[in-house]
């Protein structure tokens, strides 16, 4: 069995705000966005709040309109501001409960050729099982599949999580490999509040033997906007968490795959590396990196940011794994073989290396 996680960046749609020339030209955007949904969620707009409100969608490009290049403000029922004639602009609802209504980041359709090398690599890296990070949705998932995989895949499971960009988490898997259940922590919390930014769901899986394997697919919190201390304490909640879901599950063949964002010594993953017995399939003697530890970017060992975790059972039957780049641009494939219609940076399959592990399944009692 082969079994890896991939993060496609979105299958057909994606915020502009993600497709700048530099990740510091769309970061300004990001945070504007996380920030003005917290606010708007407030239960009550006191005269900071409302100033605050003000002040992020003029940074979004939404105070004089409810359309800007990056961004939209939807207000569907009841109103949450007024634009007068003298130029005033006014936040006139006074809680989350005087209207209806969100902030959302417009997108654009993702590159033909880029969807194209998507697809390359996951039919080269051929898995049996594959997490899929930044999936839109279910629907999007399987017309992916249906359109550009060949029919290699039988299920397509994705669960709606807490990122307002709609960037979810969910999973694919063959005819051999039939689920057999799921189960969300979208709501779980701490005494911070709620603590995944999408949600960290378990697929379970029958294996040919009749085993059950649970999968918990995840896309940690990223490192990319906000303050470093503030999202290295989100990634700590969220890696804690996750090593308690593991602990909880009553089978022994068990794997952590995803986006952790964030390398193997950090201090936010540490409850997840350190404090489990789960083993990462690159330190496995039959692991085949390419000579480059990281997964993302340039891969350099900074960057090793996407991983499959075995429990013992699992990594005992393991024969070894890898990393897939050529989907990933590098630089313009001087680091590593890419393929041969990847031309330009936007025709890349992602940013993201694919990650897997091989695993022979008469090994497991």
């Amino acid at each position: 069995m082969r079994l890896a996680t991939f993060n496609v960046e979105n299958l057909f749609n994606r915020a502009k705000a993600l497709d700048q020339r530099t990740w510091a030209l769309g970061r300004p955007i990001l945070e504007a966005f996380q920030r003005v949904c917290e606010l708007l969620e407030e239960p009550v707009y006191t005269d900071e709040v409302k100033h605050d409100i003000l002040r992020e969608l003029n940074r979004l490009g939404l105070r004089n309109g409810d359309t800007a290049k990056f961004a939209r403000l939807r207000q569907n029922r009841g109103r949450l501001l007024v634009r007068r004639r003298t130029g005033r602009v006014e936040v006139v609802a006074g809680g989350r409960a005087d209207w209806i209504g969100w902030v959302e980041l417009t997108t654009d359709r993702v590159d033909e050729l880029a969807l194209l090398n998507t697809a390359r690599v996951i039919l080269d890296v051929g898995a049996d099982i594959l997490g899929v990070i930044e999936a839109e949705s279910r629907l999007a998932l399987k017309r992916f599949a249906d359109g550009g995989l060949n029919g290699v895949y039988e299920h397509f499971m994705v669960v709606d999580g807490n990122d307002e960009r709609g960037i979810d988490v969910g999973v694919m898997s063959t005819v051999d490999y039939p689920p057999v259940g799921q189960r969300t922590h979208v709501d779980d919390t701490d005494e911070h509040g709620r603590i995944f930014s999408r949600d960290c769901p378990e697929y379970h899986f029958r294996l040919p033997g009749g085993q059950t394997l649970v999968v918990l697919v995840n896309h940690l919190k990223s490192k990319g906007y906000g303050g470093k201390v503030a999202s290295d304490a989100r990634r700590r909640r969220q890696a804690a968490r996750v090593a308690d879901i593991y602990r909880a599950q009553d089978t022994p063949l068990v794997a952590v795959v995803g986006d952790l964002n964030d390398t193997p010594a950090s201090d936010p993953l540490a409850p997840l590396l350190r404090d489990t017995d789960l083993r990462d399939i690159s330190t496995h003697p039959g692991f085949d990196d390419g000579g480059r530890p990281g997964t993302y970017g340039y891969c350099t060992a900074p960057n090793k940011l996407d991983y499959v975790l075995l429990s013992p059972a699992l990594f005992a039957a393991a024969t070894g794994g890898g990393i897939l780049r050529k989907g990933v641009c590098g630089r313009r494939g001087a680091l590593w073989p890419i393929y041969e219609t990847m031309t330009k940076p936007v025709h890349a399959g992602s940013d993201h290396a694919a990650i897997y592990a091989d695993i022979d399944l008469t090994r497991i009692p």
